[in-house]
Order: structure tokens, then C-alpha cells, then sequence
């Protein structure tokens, strides 16, 4: 009985060291899952970006073609800003 009880208390021992010596690599491994990001989340901030893009080209669209129902009337301050827009626009559309 005696050897049973010094063999639990080895075991236990060993595995309270293994978790010790095994503690630096888990907190570093965490460490690295914190510091990257996995290519799903990549994709869905991606995602993210793109559909708010899209919304602002949405906006400007209307605000342009505001603008340029103004032109049409004969507003010059419309054209020029009707111009901006499109300016706006296009670079937006460029960034996909």
C-alpha cells in the first residue's frame, strides 16, 4: 500500500512539473493567436470594408445625381460640385 500511495504522490509530482514547464509555451501560443488574425476574420473585415464602401457610393450616388438635376436647371455651384462627386465615386470604386 505504501508503494501505491508514493507512486500517486510521483505522478502527481510529475504532472504538477509537465503543467509548470508547459505554462510559458501555452501563454505564448495565446500570445500569437491574439497578435494574428485567422484568414476567416480577415475575410469578414473585408467583407465589412467592402459593404461599407458600397453604402458610401450609394450616398454619393444620390447626392450626385441631386447635383446634377441642379446643373441641368442651370446651378454652376451644382456642376462643380456634381464633378467633386464623381471624383469621390470613382475613386471609391477604384479601392475594390
Amino acid at each position: 500500500m505504501a508503494l501505491t500511495v508514493s507512486g500517486c504522490l510521483a505522478q502527481a509530482a510529475l504532472s504538477t512539473a509537465t503543467s509548470i514547464a508547459a505554462a510559458p509555451v501555452r501563454v505564448g501560443s495565446r500570445a500569437v493567436d491574439l497578435a494574428t488574425t485567422s484568414q476567416s476574420e480577415a475575410d469578414e473585415n473585408r467583407g465589412r470594408r467592402m459593404r461599407k464602401n458600397d453604402e458610401r457610393v450609394r450616398k454619393l450616388q444620390k447626392r450626385y445625381n441631386r447635383q446634377m438635376d441642379a446643373c441641368n436647371r442651370g446651378e454652376t455651384a451644382a456642376c462643380s460640385e456634381a464633378s467633386q462627386i464623381s471624383g469621390e465615386i470613382a475613386a471609391l470604386r477604384s479601392e475594390r
